[in-house]
């Protein structure tokens, strides 16, 4: 890799915001007691179509967070927007028990523009 290579990867980064779903606390029983650790869910996005979540476990909370981060930013993918802000249409999606709802985003109206520019006066 050159050094323009690695100065776009380090722009591209820097544009990237996470959001950090959850954390849990696993715990393994061991001879002298429990063994706790900790798991997180970090979802990771330029707001413009390319996301990517991931997960990290260890035994403390931030290194389990930078884990799901750095997880997160390995497994982006492209999710095609439509007007550059909202999905095409609604998805739902499931495994196991868990259930996802992924719902577009209605169009905007000229009434709530019509209200900011009113206010502006």
């Amino acid at each position: 890799m050159n050094q323009i290579d690695i100065k776009k990867n380090n722009k591209d980064e820097s544009e990237l915001t996470d959001k950090l779903v959850g954390i849990n606390r696993v715990a393994k029983v061991v001879k002298g007691g429990r063994r706790f650790g900790f798991a997180a869910l970090v979802v990771v996005g330029d707001m413009r179509g390319r996301v990517g979540f991931g997960t990290g476990k260890a035994k403390e909370v931030p290194e389990a967070i930078k884990k799901a981060t750095d997880d997160a930013k390995k497994k982006m993918v492209r999710v095609p927007l439509k007007e550059g802000r909202t999905l095409h249409h609604d998805m739902k999606g499931h495994y196991g028990a868990g259930r996802v709802v992924l719902r577009s985003a209605p169009p905007r109206n000229r009434y709530n523009r019509r209200r900011a520019y009113e206010s502006s006066f």
